[in-house]
C-alpha cells in the first residue's frame, strides 16, 4: 500500500514519543481523493480516533492507521524524511491520490484522466499549464480543456498534437482523437503569447 522509509519511521517515532499520550499513533489518508484537489495527509491519531475500515500496520515503535476508503489512492505512495540545512523535511508522494491506478477494464474516462493527471499534466505544469477531460464523444474522441499557461498559448496546437494526443492515443487505444474545447482568446496567463 504505502512505503514508509526507515528515516521517515525514525522521524515519526520521535514525533510520537513527544506526545503526552503513549498510545498516540499516526493516521494516513487522502482528503478529496480522486480529484485535482486531493491531498495526502498524515495526522496524529489518539486511541479511539481511528475509523471503521481503517487498516492498522505496526512499525518499529509506532502504529500507523491507513484510511480504508483511501486504500486505492495510497497505492504506490511513499513517505520519506530527508535531513537538510533547516533540520529536515517529511515528504509524501502519492501518485494515485488524484486518480487511482486504473486497469485496462476501468471506464474509458478513468483511464483518460489517469494518463492526463499522471503523465501529461506534470510536464505541462513546468509552463504553469494543465489539461482536463470535459467529456468523451460518441465517436470516442476526448474533449479537453486547457488551463493556466496553456490557455491562449501560441504553442498549444503543437502541445496538443505532439504531446497530449500522441500520449493519449498510445495509452488509451479506444480513443480516435482529441478535441480542444478551450477558449484560447483569453491570453493573460499564456506561456507563449
Amino acid at each position: 500500500m504505502i512505503e514508509i522509509s526507515a528515516s521517515a519511521q525514525t522521524y515519526l517515532q520521535g514525533l510520537l514519543s513527544k506526545q503526552d499520550d503513549d498510545d498516540v499513533s499516526i493516521r494516513i489518508f487522502v482528503s478529496q481523493p480522486g480529484t485535482p484537489q486531493a491531498e495526502t495527509c498524515i495526522a496524529y491519531c489518539r486511541p479511539g480516533e481511528e475509523q471503521d475500515g481503517d487498516i492498522a500496520v505496526e512499525y518499529a515503535g509506532f502504529r500507523a492507521w491507513f484510511e480504508g476508503r483511501s486504500e486505492a489512492y495510497l497505492e504506490d505512495a511513499q513517505v520519506d524524511y530527508q535531513e537538510d540545512q533547516m533540520g529536515g523535511q517529511l515528504t509524501i508522494k502519492a501518485p494515485n491520490a488524484r486518480v487511482p491506478k486504473v486497469g485496462p477494464d476501468a471506464p474509458l474516462e478513468d483511464r483518460i484522466n489517469y494518463v492526463l493527471y499522471n503523465e501529461i499534466n506534470p510536464g505541462l505544469a513546468a509552463h504553469g499549464g494543465m489539461v482536463s477531460l470535459v467529456e468523451v464523444t460518441p465517436e470516442s474522441k476526448a474533449v479537453l480543456q486547457f488551463g493556466g499557461g496553456c490557455q491562449g498559448c501560441s504553442a498549444v496546437d503543437i502541445t496538443l498534437k505532439s504531446s497530449v494526443e500522441t500520449t493519449l492515443l498510445e495509452q488509451v487505444p479506444e480513443l480516435t482523437g482529441v478535441i480542444d474545447h478551450t477558449d484560447h482568446t483569453v491570453t493573460e496567463n499564456a506561456y507563449y503569447s
